[in-house]
């Protein structure tokens, strides 16, 4: 019987990609290395919010920040990557600006006031960065990489929108008429909308938005 070589005998591994790089980072480095993710994200985020998913690279990136491309492989896979954090992070702080503003309200009135304008302010002040935030929900359509994170910051939003409209109708003694799906459904798409026309450059679309919801949230709440 003839003698196997080492080289048969050996059993060789496949050679797996991580999925994200914090996957080579050990455990004790990863609040660190998520902490410069989310610096260079906050970096990045302003070039996203310009130039879109399509038109987006990490080193078109680079080239627009202090950061070079190399430093951005090292910690994002590729763009999807970088742009999942980029909109989970802003997201994350988007969801929490009417907590403040629900939890501090004694009534009915002061409730639908600060959140009619807080929900002007939004528009006026972050108009790109929601732009963004769409461009990738509609990506996700396509691109499998997306799903998750967009099914994950949506379902906070539909929380963020419940939570309002539980408030107000808690404050009228009511319970709210509609499920959190349908309620967060009405909200967005009046919020898109009025998205998509203040970017036209239409003067009116965010005080109409503020008139839709002030006559919709006291029939639904």
């Amino acid at each position: 019987m003839r003698r196997q070589s080492g080289a048969t005998q050996r059993k060789i591994e496949p050679i797996r990609r991580p999925a994200r790089p914090s996957d080579r980072i050990e455990p004790t480095r990863v609040d660190k290395f998520s902490a410069r993710r989310i610096e260079l994200a906050e970096a990045a985020l302003e070039t996203l919010a310009e130039l879109g998913y399509a038109r987006t690279s990490l080193r078109e990136i680079a080239q627009k920040s202090e950061f070079t491309h190399g430093v951005l492989h090292y910690y994002f896979s590729d763009k999807v990557d970088l742009i999942c954090c980029c909109v989970r992070h802003y997201k994350a702080k988007c969801v929490t600006r009417y907590d403040q503003i629900t939890l501090a309200a004694q009534s009915r009135d002061e409730l639908l006031k600060g959140f009619l304008e807080k929900l002007g302010e939004t528009v006026r002040d972050d108009a790109r960065m929601h732009r963004l935030w769409y461009d990738l929900r509609s990506q996700s359509l396509f691109e499998d990489a997306f799903r998750n994170d967009v099914a994950e910051i949506d379902k906070s939003l539909e929380d963020m929108v419940w939570r309002v409209a539980s408030r107000f109708a808690s404050l009228g003694g009511r319970e709210p008429a509609v499920s959190r799906g349908a309620l967060y459904a009405l909200f967005d798409g009046l919020f898109q909308r009025c998205l998509l026309r203040h970017l036209s450059g239409d003067r009116n679309a965010i005080a109409d938005l503020q008139d839709e919801v002030k006559r919709l949230l006291p029939t639904v709440a």
